[in-house]
């Protein structure tokens, strides 16, 4: 953790913003849902929805994992969960549908493989692979719910079984009749209370309503704040701006909180919206 040089009532008077921010943190925002997902039943849940597996367990699971690829381009991954049939998950939550262009989800599939297989295991043995993007909005404009992308041989049709799939849930369609419905409604929840599924409730309630948690989020967001300072005031300005944007925070907060103008934090979040986490 970066040493904070402010003293103890500036500290204080940071957290105590901190506190009004997180009480309107969604799972749809970007640090929340990390802290959420640092419990593996609420990734299992998630998943076993998701997926339209309640048999579906989750063994292993770590947030914010940095993945390289052979020429040093790496990519912080949200969420990567392994299942007791090793079957990999890559959970990824966007603010912007930019963040999650076909191509990119292409990237995120080949970064999960490289890293899966281990030298001397035959080709065979990779275990198949899930990258998943929930959407704040329709980003393939297919007007559905969930859209599942698989691979087929073009002559033919048939299935090309590269273990290899890709899906995008549109976080916009909140049909409270069904049961991914029901869960995106809650990714958009900032009340546990309003949330159906008491699993995500919990780990809200947790971050959102007791001491521990909601100090375990204050000290996330101001190691986000310090990094910020150590780039230098006006650098420090722009990337919290910047960060509290993908939190989902409106710009008029923001722009209270670092203490600029609406006009210049607008730009400074459209300029950092435009590049790829």
């Amino acid at each position: 953790m970066i040493a904070d040089v402010s003293s103890e009532g500036e500290i204080a008077k940071r957290y105590e913003r901190y506190k009004d921010i997180i009480k309107n943190f969604t799972l749809m925002s970007d640090t929340f849902m990390r802290n959420v997902f640092k419990h593996i039943e609420c990734v299992e849940y998630v998943l076993q929805v998701i997926m339209g597996r309640n048999d579906l367990h989750v063994v292993e699971s770590v947030v914010q994992k940095d993945y390289k690829n052979l020429q040093g381009r790496s990519a912080i991954l949200d969420c990567v969960a392994r299942d007791v049939e090793d079957k990999r998950y890559d959970v990824e939550v966007q603010q912007k549908n930019e963040g999650a262009s076909p191509r990119r989800s292409r990237y995120h599939s080949g970064l999960v493989d490289m890293n899966t297989l281990e030298a001397g295991h035959d080709f065979d043995e990779l275990p198949d692979s899930y990258v998943i993007f929930v959407t704040r909005g329709d980003t393939l404009g297919c007007g559905l719910p969930l859209s599942r992308i698989e691979r087929t041989i073009g002559e033919t049709g048939e299935e090309f079984a590269d273990g290899s799939h890709i899906i995008y849930v549109n976080a916009a369609m909140k049909d409270e009749k069904t049961e991914l419905g029901r869960l995106m409604h809650d990714f958009h929840c900032k009340d546990a209370d309003e949330m159906y599924s008491e699993v995500l409730a919990r780990r809200v309630r947790e971050l959102k309503e007791t001491e521990k948690g909601v100090y375990s989020m204050c000290q996330e967001m101001d190691e986000i704040y310090n990094e910020g300072i150590m780039r230098g005031e006006q650098k420090a300005k722009k990337a919290t701006a910047i960060s509290l944007a993908e939190m989902g925070l409106p710009v008029e907060q923001i722009a209270r909180g670092v203490r600029e103008s609406v006009g210049i934090v607008q730009g400074w979040i459209a300029e950092g919206m435009t590049v790829l986490k």
